[in-house]
């Protein structure tokens, strides 16, 4: 058995790639680089093939999380059916990736922040805008430990 995750925001270069790399680095210590893998996409294509923001980069390499070969791509209605679980940064991208994704997607699409309820915030701040990335780094990866703790659950005896 295996899951696969899609982080998606905006442009695929701010929020998106941190959870993409939080959560992939997150998958690698616990060992399910086999089982489990993780990508990143968003709804614009303004940063197609553009790598992750420089926020984004600092905030990582402060934390030792890898970035190495992320480059920013839009969402596809094809990743409706790649995808098991599909998270959207922000209320404004959700509704996006389902206008976007085909009607026999077979991925579950769930908002970051409810993963986190007790934040009272149905958004993830864009640090596009706000340039606080330290801000979403703390959400993301919060909300990636305990994403991956459900995923190990969906996975039962393989995790």
């Amino acid at each position: 058995m295996s899951y696969s995750v899609l982080f998606v925001c905006l442009g695929n270069i701010c929020r998106s790639p941190m959870a993409e790399a939080v959560f992939r680095d997150l998958v690698r210590k616990e060992g399910l680089e086999g089982i489990v893998t993780v990508a990143s996409a968003g709804t614009g294509d303004w940063h197609l093939g553009h790598p992750p923001h420089e926020g984004t980069r600092k905030v990582l390499d402060r934390r030792g999380i890898s970035y190495a070969g992320q480059k920013a791509r839009k969402l596809s209605a094809e990743d409706g059916t790649r995808y098991d679980l599909i998270v959207a940064m922000d209320s404004r991208n959700e509704r996006d990736i389902r206008a976007a994704l085909r009607p026999q997607q077979k991925a579950e699409i769930i908002r970051f922040l409810s993963i986190l309820p007790e934040k009272g915030l149905a958004d993830v701040p864009d640090p596009y805008y706000t340039g606080n990335f330290e801000e979403v780094f703390a959400m993301v990866e919060e909300g990636c430990r305990r994403l991956l703790a459900t995923v190990k659950a969906r996975l039962g005896g393989r995790a």
